[in-house]
């Protein structure tokens, strides 16, 4: 091999060797800025859950057997057009100290989660009975 073959092999080296890095990097970059955005819009999710309209809204009738886990109380409310996003829903119950009740819900789309959490604590059966006791 020449000395000029092997100073443009090293400079080559060098330039691919540089790329590389550079690529590395900026995938790198990418990623953290992906990740963060995708964190805080969860986080903003979870510390504030808008409801999905605004006043009057839809009203919907949601029946709970009692049998669900949270999670998939989450999925029907959800499929319902209730709230926006379903593990959120289920972190929130569970920070309210949610348990599943039995029973037909009438909810509203107006409601936030913090809200329907709060309707979905009552247990609707025992509202009947106050209402036909009066």
């Amino acid at each position: 091999m020449s000395k000029i073959t092997r100073e443009i092999n090293k400079i080559s080296l060098f330039v691919i060797s540089t790329s590389g890095r550079i690529i590395l990097y900026g995938l790198a970059a990418v990623l953290i800025v992906t990740g963060a955005r995708s964190a805080y819009s969860f986080g903003h999710g979870i510390f504030y859950a808008p409801a999905m309209e605004a006043e009057p809204g839809t009203e919907k009738s949601i029946k709970l057997d009692g049998d669900e886990s949270v999670e998939e109380v989450g999925k029907i409310l959800k499929k319902a057009g209730l709230i926006r996003d379903a593990r959120t829903f289920t972190i929130q119950a569970k920070c309210y100290g949610y348990e599943v009740n039995a029973g037909t819900y009438e909810l509203n789309t107006s409601k936030d989660s913090k809200e329907l959490i709060n309707i979905l604590k009552e247990n609707p059966d025992d509202t009947a009975k106050e209402d036909t006791k009066s």
